[in-house]
This record gives structure tokens, C-alpha cells and sequence, in this order.
């Protein structure tokens, strides 16, 4: 008679905490599977499978537990790792001859990126000790981050982006006046780093505001993922540090805040500094020195962006329950493991979250916003959402939800029904790795703050990014938090590819890193938040970016119309055009009472002033629909500019219509 498994598990490895979370794990994804039946949301129809997918590779990792060498593992042959190297910088390369060619990044250039980073992370994966070399391996990293983002703001007119021609609009205005107290109407005025370092540094080299935002906060964000290495350096070797690394600067979110360069990604560039001040505060015997970087670090978040502010706390309150848990909680540092991590009693964090966040409420106090503070208005949103259309699986209601559940209600083909799975796909290769990382560090012998600390960050942010948001809560705006969960993911997915790679049989190695490089720097790549500035998917995802005919066509609209106040304004004078495009005119101040035209399915728009440009035939741009909810529509000239109105501006590219005096 056979015997149950779960008993031979137990005789092998009796049951301890990571082998309970794992069993755990396991039925909350066989518990949470049925969700699929009451609400389509791809988290709900995949977090199940990657969370029950995770939890059994760890069980049998503990079955089958061994320790796998060099010899007993697939590596690369000498020769091809010193080869690879070169292959990777001759694609680099490629890659910008692309874009210099094609005037843009193409769909060629993403296919051929996606090659580029899996040679990377391969290299990485499968090289040997004896050939593994981490620096050569990060100067990949940093050059394929700095190639990826650099291509696309050198091709793209402008910039990239939604909020960032608001902020450049608000250091025009500080350069103008020559004072901080330029944008005092604006919640910027108390967090103004990001405006003041575009002005010094436009002064400085004596360039224009694009061109030191570029050379300034353009070259820090590649950069910057250095210090995810230095973080994960702290906990793993070399080879998983620098795999952490390349994941991070792989990631769909953190390529987009390097192309739509505005304060979330010098607050994302500060949030890192402070992750691995906290992590070297944690894992060392710091010095004063090590302790002033954490609080000059969190200070700096403070006085940069308000999102990434909160975020950082959560960061620190994680922190701060980690103390806890090892101060009073079951764990303790009496059966830590030090040949997996060193034991160290938990830093005390008290003094420093109460610090940051009586910083954080004083300054959020005096910060305009809203004809009100900026703390009382976030406060008075987010009890108005709770009250008004918070609920268990209401997904549709969130801060983007009309123009993508109008989108939703147009999926028809097989295709609509794939992509938005595509692009998750980065995401869940990384969830999945994480779970396994998480599993490793709950073992009561490996358990320490600093790894907890990742843990528990993790898993708020989470909640923040995927709970919140299924119960109808987006007032935290959850799309910011990705590039910054990232970086706890990173490192714990790293651990958790070690964890396989030390224990799984080879043949089981090679099959889970082989999956994961060939189809995670891909499938980040072809992600929407990774190409904003030309999609991939062009039909599922607005362009936000802006060819040169339409920039002018906003400055000439806007010189013609002698770009008046919004209270100048008459309802009937407000002007229409699709969406993104009209917030261009109202960021730039071009003509400020700008909204995104009504266009009812299979009719025309009803509107007396109209900008339509050609980009709405062929490319996914927002309408809104007879019911006001906004949804990707292709249309033409005549479904916008009707034939009793008379056409005052036109470059081929953009025209603008407006009331024919004839009809009058």
C-alpha cells in the first residue's frame, strides 16, 4: 500500500513554517481559483495558478532537496560566455541604428531587445563560477537599460508622457520668475526637487529644459538600478544580486518612468538609495554615516512626490513590523541559520518612522492642493470612495475606469482576449519567483529583519496594488506603486531562483530558468508601459507621444485663439479632440478648456470647436461613447468636423474646425 506523500514529506522535513506557508499557500490558491467564475480580471483568473504553481515547486524542492554543483548543473561553455559579451553590445548597437533608421522604436527594435536582455539574463543564469563576472554582467545591464530608454527619448518631438508637460510647464514658470514661489498655486510648491533640478542643471549647462531633464533624471534612471544590486548584494552572492539587477531594469514600469520622466521617477530614484540604506542599516554594523544616508534618502522622497512619500512609508512600516516580529513576535534570532544569513539583533526603527511620518503630515499640511490641503483633500477622496463605490469585486470603478472598461466592452476577437494576458506575463514570471523567495525566508533559521522586511513591504504594496483595487479602492493611484514594488520583488525573486537553482534536480533547474529567461525580459518588453512612446499592441493601447506636426498644431491653435484663460471660456467655445491628445493643450496652456470629444458608436460628434488629427484613423485613440464612457475608437475627419462647420487651421497632420459663419 502506498504511503501518503505528505507523510513522507514530513518525515524528510518536518513541518516547520516554510513548509505550512507552502501547504498554505497552495489551498489559499485552490480557494481563490473559483473567483474567475464571478469577475474577469486577470489577476483573479492568474494570481491562483502562479501562487499554487510557486508553493508546489518549493514542496518539492524540500522533497528532493540537494545541493547542485557546477558540474551537475548546465552552464555555459567558456568560450560562449566570452563571446556573449560582444554578441550583446553588437545588439545594443542594432538597436540604435533601428531607431535611427525607422525615426522611432518599432516593433524589429522590441523583438530585437527582447533577444538582448534574454542574452543578459542568460548569461547570468547559466554562466559558470568560474566565468561569471558580475561587473562586465552590470555594464550589460546599465548600457541595455540606458540603449532601451535613451533611444526613445532621443526619436521621440517633445516629450513622453501625460504629466510631464504639466511639470515642464511649472519650471518654465520657476525659470521665468526666477523663484520657487512661481508654482506656490501648485502641490509641487512643497515638493519641488524635481522642478528645481531641471532648472539648475538647464543653467548650468546652458541647454534647454528638455535637454537637462535628459541629461540629468534621463541618465540616473538606468543608472539607478545599480542600487538594487548593491541592496540584493547584501543578502545573496554576486550572480543573484546582479540577476536582481537586470530583472529590475527589465521591468515594464521602471522602463516607463525612465521615458515619462516626472517626479515619480526621482522619488523611485530616492526610494532605491533609501531601500538599501535600510537594507545595510539591517544587515551591517553601521556607522553613523550609513544611518545619515537613510534619513537624507527618506527626506529627499519627502520633498520630491507625494505618492512615492507614502509608498515609502509602508516601506518603513514593514520595516518597523519586522521589528517587531523579532523583538516580541515567535521567531527570535536564537536557531538563525549564519551560513544563510548573519545573525544580528533588529535595528530600532522607532525613532525614524516617527520622524518620517510627523515630516511627511506637516509637510502634506502646508502643501496646497485643491483649493485645500493636500492631506485634507487625499483623506476626504478616499472616504468619499469608500463610501460610494467601494465593494468586494468591484473592479470596473478606479481612476482610469471609464476609458478602460469601455475598452473591456469591445473585446471581441481572440486576440483583445490575449494581449492583456502578454503583458502580464513579466509580471506573474516575477510573482511567481517572489512566492518561492517568500517561502525560503520564513524558515525560522533564515529569518531575519532585513528579508522580512522585503516580505512584508511586498506583500503591503500588494495589497495596495491588487487588494485595494478589487474592492473598487483606487484613490492610491495603484499603477504608481509597480516600479517601486519592484524593487523588494527583484530581489526576492532572485532568492527564490537561487532556491531552485541550489535544490531542484538539474534537468528541473534548466527547465525553471530556461522558462524564465526566454519569456520574462519579452514579455516586459512587449508590456504597454514599456513602449508608451509606440505601442506594441497599437491597436489596444493610446500613443503617448506626439509627432512634430501635432506639438506645432497645439502652439499654433493656441497662438490663433491667443490661448485664453479657462474663465475666458464659454461652455459652448470649450474645444474637442480625442484623448490623449487634449490633454496636450490643456498641460501646455494652449487652450486650457480642452476635453475628449463624444463620438456615438456608427455616428458623428455634435461639437461647435473640434481639433481632429489624421492619427484617429489608424491609431488607438479614446472617444467617448453616447454614454460618456470613454473607449478606443478609430474615426475619421467627417465622424468629428461636420459640414456646417468651417475648417480655421490645418498642416495636414491636425485640423481644427469650428462654427461656419455661414450658419450663423
Amino acid at each position: 500500500m502506498g504511503r501518503n506523500p505528505v507523510g513522507r514529506l514530513s518525515e524528510l522535513r518536518p513541518f516547520r513554517l516554510d513548509t505550512v506557508a507552502a501547504i498554505g499557500g497552495l489551498l489559499i490558491a485552490l480557494v481563490l481559483f473559483p473567483l474567475r467564475f464571478f469577475a474577469s480580471q486577470v489577476y483573479l483568473n492568474t494570481v491562483p495558478v502562479v501562487l499554487g504553481t510557486a508553493c508546489i515547486l518549493y514542496l518539492v524542492y524540500l522533497y528532493q532537496r540537494q545541493q547542485t554543483t557546477d558540474d551537475a548543473r548546465l552552464t555555459l561553455p567558456s568560450k560562449v560566455t566570452m563571446s556573449l559579451p560582444t554578441v550583446v553590445l553588437l545588439g545594443l548597437a542594432a538597436m540604435v541604428v533601428l531607431t535611427v533608421l525607422e525615426g522611432a522604436r518599432t516593433v524589429p527594435f522590441f523583438v530585437l531587445a527582447s533577444v538582448v536582455g534574454a542574452l543578459v539574463v542568460g548569461q547570468i543564469c547559466f554562466a559558470s563560477d568560474r566565468d561569471f563576472n558580475a561587473r562586465l554582467l552590470l555594464l550589460q545591464v546599465v548600457l541595455f537599460a540606458l540603449v532601451f530608454r535613451g533611444t526613445a527619448l532621443y526619436a521621440t518631438p517633445g516629450f513622453i508622457g501625460i504629466d510631464v508637460w504639466t511639470h515642464m510647464g511649472l519650471t518654465e514658470q520657476i525659470v521665468t520668475e526666477g523663484r520657487v514661489g512661481a508654482i506656490s498655486h501648485d502641490k509641487h510648491y512643497a515638493s519641488p526637487f524635481y522642478h528645481l533640478l531641471v532648472t539648475a542643471s538647464s543653467m548650468l549647462f546652458d541647454v534647454s529644459l528638455r535637454s537637462a531633464l535628459y541629461l540629468t533624471l534621463g541618465v540616473v534612471m538606468p543608472i539607478s538600478v545599480l542600487l538594487v544590486y548593491a541592496g540584493g548584494n547584501l543578502l545573496v552572492s554576486k550572480r543573484w544580486a546582479t540577476l536582481a539587477a537586470a530583472v529590475y531594469a527589465l521591468a515594464s514600469h521602471v522602463s516607463m518612468w525612465g521615458l515619462h520622466l516626472i517626479p515619480t521617477s526621482m522619488g523611485l530614484v530616492f526610494f532605491l538609495a533609501m531601500l538599501y540604506a535600510l537594507l545595510r542599516v539591517m544587515r551591517i554594523e553601521y556607522t553613523t554615516r550609513d544611518f545619515v544616508l537613510l534619513l537624507l534618502s527618506s527626506v529627499a522622497v519627502i520633498l520630491t512626490h507625494q505618492v512615492s512619500t507614502f509608498i515609502m512609508l509602508v516601506l518603513l512600516l514593514a520595516a518597523f513590523v519586522a521589528q517587531m516580529v523579532f523583538e516580541i513576535g515567535p521567531l527570535g534570532l536564537t536557531r538563525l541559520d549564519s551560513s544563510v544569513f548573519r545573525t544580528k539583533k533588529p535595528v530600532n526603527l522607532v525613532g525614524l518612522v516617527v520622524f518620517n511620518v510627523g515630516l511627511t503630515i506637516f509637510v502634506w499640511s502646508l502643501t496646497p492642493y485643491r483649493q485645500n490641503s493636500f492631506l485634507a483633500t487625499v483623506l476626504s477622496y478616499f472616504r468619499q470612495t469608500v463610501e460610494e463605490s467601494a465593494g468586494f469585486l468591484n473592479i470596473a470603478s478606479g481612476s482610469s475606469g471609464g476609458e478602460e472598461a469601455g475598452a473591456a466592452e469591445a473585446v471581441t476577437t481572440l486576440l483583445d482576449q490575449v494581449v492583456p494576458y502578454v503583458e502580464e506575463l513579466g509580471f506573474l514570471f516575477l510573482l511567481g519567483a517572489t512566492f518561492v523567495g517568500c517561502l525560503y525566508i520564513v524558515h525560522r533559521r533564515r529569518a531575519e529583519q532585513s528579508v522580512f522586511t522585503l516580505l512584508l513591504a511586498a506583500a503591503f504594496m500588494l495589497v495596495f496594488v491588487m487588494g485595494f483595487p478589487m474592492f473598487g479602492i483606487h484613490t492610491f493611484i495603484p499603477n504608481r506603486w509597480f516600479a517601486f514594488l519592484y524593487a523588494p520583488m527583484a530581489i526576492l525573486g532572485a532568492i527564490g531562483l537561487r532556491t531552485l537553482d541550489r535544490g531542484l534536480a538539474p534537468a528541473l533547474v534548466v527547465v525553471v530558468l530556461l522558462l524564465f529567461t526566454l519569456v520574462y525580459p519579452g514579455a516586459m518588453i512587449v508590456a504597454s508601459e514599456s513602449n508608451i512612446d509606440n505601442p506594441v499592441f497599437e491597436e489596444h493601447h493610446e500613443q503617448l507621444a506626439y509627432e512634430e506636426s501635432e506639438l506645432a498644431a497645439v502652439g499654433s491653435i493656441g497662438e490663433m485663439t491667443g490661448s485664453p484663460d479657462g474663465s475666458e471660456i464659454r461652455p459652448d467655445q470649450r474645444l474637442y479632440t480625442d484623448h490623449p491628445y487634449q490633454t496636450l493643450f490643456g498641460r501646455t496652456g494652449a487652450y486650457p478648456s480642452t476635453d475628449t470629444a463624444t463620438v456615438p458608436d456608427g455616428g458623428a460628434a455634435d461639437h461647435d470647436y473640434v481639433v481632429y488629427r489624421t492619427a484617429a484613423a489608424n491609431e488607438a485613440v479614446y472617444f467617448a461613447n453616447a454614454d460618456g464612457a470613454g473607449r478606443i475608437e478609430q474615426a475619421t475627419a467627417d465622424r468629428l468636423c461636420g459640414p456646417n462647420q468651417a475648417t480655421v487651421y490645418t498642416n495636414g497632420d491636425v485640423t481644427m474646425c469650428t462654427p461656419s459663419p455661414a450658419t450663423e
